[in-house]
């Protein structure tokens, strides 16, 4: 990481079924931790991580954004979406396990891996849902001093 003390903020606006846009906000993610200096191994897993998570906002959700915040200490991204919600939590952490409809699917996405991958790339994962309203998603990265 570079010298200095910094703390930016940016969100990113993710909607529903644009699957053309698809992965722009992950990529620029990418783009500002590079920026930053983040250790390459930090940035691919809050990548991976961001992405998954703005397929679910394609998805499942009628849209929703994304933020990225980062601190000397930290990498937060979260995903908050207007939706279904997810009824079942645990279950929606099994791999596998898949709401995605058939169009999702044919496009090759949808395979049930979103959550779990996310949960395997973050240091804390916290998920709150509504059935009805909408879910959101705190994924927590910590930066090791150097």
């Amino acid at each position: 990481m570079k010298d200095g003390y910094y703390s930016i903020e940016q969100v990113f606006r993710i909607k529903a079924w644009d699957f053309a846009s698809a992965g722009e906000a992950s990529s620029q993610i990418k783009k500002i931790l590079k920026q930053l200096g983040i250790d390459p191994a930090l940035t691919r897993r809050v990548t991976i991580a961001a992405y998954e998570a703005e397929m679910n906002l394609i998805i499942h959700s009628v849209g929703g954004e994304m933020r990225l915040k980062v601190t000397p200490q930290s990498i937060i991204v979260t995903a908050e979406d207007r939706g279904p919600g997810i009824p079942d939590i645990a279950l929606a952490m099994q791999e596998g396990y898949s709401t995605a409809p058939e169009i999702a699917r044919e496009l090759g996405f949808g395979a049930g891996m979103g959550l779990p991958n996310i949960k395997r790339c973050a240091d804390r994962l916290n998920i709150q849902s509504s059935v009805g309203k909408g879910t959101l998603l705190e994924m927590y990265f910590d930066i090791k001093a150097g």
